[in-house]
């Protein structure tokens, strides 16, 4: 199995761990991971604000550089679904790699089909579902619906020693981030946030996580305005603790 890893921008700007324990975990589970060093933005920022037209060099040079693999995984939800939705160009190329691109814990599974974990967490945690990921691409089931729940998160979470899972009073609500949407829109976006940081805090976390930085990102700013001492954590980092 020959992976390629995708990184996000701003993981590889402002946490670079994140990338690194992802490509740590791949490997502890005997996955051949490839990383192609001229990848660059997938375009999701500029589709986001209206401006996919503008994208086209994205997408071309994201299907030079990730052709060829069995699989894509990054450890972002929003960029992946961006990926599936989004990627066009040389239609061949594009259509095998938005079937073959994935979400690291959709990956982890759904294709590995991962049952057991080494890994040690010792410490209360938040999970953060970001719509990105659940609404997009079925990591989790939505709460209005009447259907059976499960979260792929959740279950990878409980295969590590150590951590507590805490209880949420709305699990699945947005943080307020929405990528330029906390620009456009800052005031919803931090009430929206702080909402979110309640409803943990409230729970007695000591980590929130979730499968996409972004969303941590904006939470963490959050916290740390606050002084608090909660910290924010990629899942990939438990998991590979």
């Amino acid at each position: 199995m020959k992976v390629a890893l995708f990184v996000p921008c701003y993981i590889d700007q402002f946490y670079p761990q994140v990338a690194i324990a992802t490509l740590e975990l791949l490997e502890k589970l005997k996955v051949s991971v490839h990383f192609p060093e001229r990848q660059t933005c997938c375009g999701q920022p500029m589709a986001n604000s209206g401006f996919e037209h503008l994208t086209q060099p994205c997408n071309d040079l994201f299907i030079e550089n990730f052709s060829g693999y069995d699989y894509i995984v990054s450890p972002s939800g929003s960029c992946v679904l961006h990926i599936k939705d989004h990627l066009h160009g040389n239609e061949t190329e594009a259509a095998a790699i938005r079937s073959r691109t994935y979400e690291l814990t959709e990956f982890l599974t759904d294709v590995l089909q991962v049952k057991q974990l080494d890994a040690t967490f010792s410490h209360k945690v938040g999970l953060h579902q970001s719509c990105h990921g659940q609404r997009g691409l079925k990591i989790a089931q939505m709460s209005e619906l009447v259907a059976p729940g499960f979260s792929k998160s959740e279950s990878l979470l409980k295969m590590v020693r150590g951590v507590e899972l805490i209880s949420l009073n709305r699990k699945d609500e947005c943080c307020g981030f929405g990528g330029t949407f906390c620009v456009s829109e800052e005031a919803v976006s931090a009430k929206m946030g702080k909402d979110r940081v309640t409803d943990h805090l409230q729970h007695g976390a000591d980590y929130i996580t979730g499968s996409d930085m972004s969303c941590l990102m904006h939470l963490e700013g959050i916290l740390k305005r606050q002084k608090s001492a909660v910290k924010v954590v990629h899942i990939a980092e438990i998991l590979n603790a």
